[in-house]
């Protein structure tokens, strides 16, 4: 199996996911499901057939993870530096609107453009490894061709 690359944050993170559904959510709905149980008619119990569904879409959350976390690469951003790689904390100027983005790349299941986080595998990401500051690059986007400049290259 391929190894997934991951920060030291992300990687604590899904952690604290998992342990939050073993230890409060799948308890909490196995005691849901008892109660739905005591109504009666299993059937027609909306309450139970909830209850249960909810059980499977954690029972599947809690495996998933346990697959991610045993692949999971764990890579301290901090050990490394030069040109972009994983890990990276990039700040760009688009240089079409003046703006300016900060990103860090990481990995896919870590990834959250609202927190700033860039998936390895994003046409932006791609385009950004291997290339140093004050460096231009075009990225094909959804949205069309974007031209960003490389202002500054962090690794925290």
């Amino acid at each position: 199996m391929e190894k997934i690359p991951m920060t030291r944050a992300g990687h604590a993170a899904l952690e604290a996911e998992l342990k939050q559904l073993k230890s409060v959510e799948r308890p909490a709905i196995i005691k849901a499901i008892a109660e739905a149980r005591e109504h009666g008619d299993l059937s027609e119990n909306a309450e139970y057939h909830s209850a249960r569904e909810k059980q499977s879409f954690i029972e599947g959350r809690i495996k998933e993870l346990e697959g991610i976390i045993s692949l999971a690469e764990v890579i301290d951003p901090k050990s490394l530096s030069g040109a972009i790689k994983f890990g990276a904390t990039v700040t760009l100027v688009d240089e079409d609107t003046d703006e300016e983005k900060t990103w860090q790349i990481v990995g896919e299941h870590e990834a959250s453009i609202e927190k700033g986080l860039l998936n390895i595998r994003s046409p932006i990401a791609r385009a950004l490894i291997g290339k140093d500051e004050g460096d231009s690059v075009e990225v094909r986007t959804p949205g069309g061709e974007k031209s960003y400049e490389i202002v500054k290259i962090a690794y925290i």
